[in-house]
C-alpha cells in the first residue's frame, strides 16, 4: 500500500499542532500527561475505524460513494498498522526491561 506524503506530513503538523497546545503555559513544562495522550489516540482510532465501517455498510447498502469507502478503508488500515507498530513497541521495551538484571 502507498502512503500519501502530503497526508503523513498533514498528520505529522496535526500532531505537532496538538502537541503545542496540550502545554499550559510556561510554568507547566509538563504539558498533557500521557494518560490523556493515550485516551485522545484510543479516541481517535475507534472513530476512524468506526468511519471505515459505517462507509462500508453504506456502500452495501449502495448509498455510499465507491471513493470515500477506499479513502475510509485506507485510512483505517494506516490507522490499525500504526496501533500494530505501536503495540510491537510496547512489548519489545517491556522484554528488554524484562532482560534488565535486578
Amino acid at each position: 500500500m502507498a502512503v500519501n506524503f502530503v497526508d503523513a506530513v498533514n498528520a505529522y503538523n496535526q500532531a505537532a499542532e496538538k502537541g503545542l497546545a496540550g502545554k499550559k503555559s510556561s510554568s507547566d513544562p509538563v504539558g498533557e500527561d500521557f494518560a490523556s495522550t493515550l485516551r485522545d489516540v484510543a479516541t481517535d482510532t475507534l472513530a476512524t475505524m468506526q468511519t471505515a465501517e459505517n462507509k462500508t455498510l453504506m456502500a452495501a447498502a449502495g448509498k455510499a460513494d465507491v471513493t470515500d469507502v477506499v479513502t475510509a478503508m485506507s485510512e483505517a488500515e494506516v490507522t490499525l498498522q500504526t496501533v500494530v507498530a505501536v503495540r510491537d513497541k510496547v512489548v519489545q521495551a517491556y522484554q528488554e526491561i524484562l532482560r534488565m538484571p535486578i
